[in-house]
């Protein structure tokens, strides 16, 4: 399985988001420039986390978006289904277990079953306030305080 750059570009978008929330709501534009992430494409992909209700815009002077929960709350799952849709590795894994018919005497199947099983077992246990606090610690460790404004 490969996740696409809307999975893997919204993840980031979003791990930036939940670092700086406590500011209120960021517009997409310093999401870019923290993020190098084109800002039309940021929009395309808030377009679709706005739809499923994991982000909500604010318009006017100081609007932008914001999580609609707190980070504990959504997980990488949550995020990667919204923009990569069904996770599962292969058709025949899928609820409605594709169109094989040898879908119950395949023995690669069970493979597969684990496969996606590992999959879901890491994508429901980890929260962006998990990469939050990593995110965090990677910006300590590099001695970076945030951000320095001179006037």
């Amino acid at each position: 399985m490969k996740i696409s750059t809307q999975g893997r570009y919204g993840l980031r978008a979003l791990v930036d988001l939940a670092v700086h929330q406590s500011s209120g709501a960021i517009p997409l534009r310093e999401i870019s420039q923290r993020e190098d992430i084109s800002e039309r494409y940021l929009e395309q992909l808030f377009a679709k986390l706005r739809k499923a209700e994991i982000v909500s815009s604010v318009r006017g002077a100081h609007g932008g978006y914001m999580l609609n929960q707190e980070p504990e709350e959504i997980t990488v799952g949550d995020v990667m289904r919204v923009l990569e849709g069904n996770l599962s590795p292969v058709d025949c894994t899928k609820e409605k277990n594709g169109e094989c018919e040898y879908v119950n005497t395949c023995v690669t199947r069970e493979v597969w079953m684990e496969i996606k099983e590992k999959i879901k077992e890491v994508v429901e246990s980890k929260t962006l306030a998990d990469l939050k606090e990593r995110a965090l610690e990677i910006k300590q460790e590099k001695g970076e305080q945030g951000y320095m404004y001179h006037i």
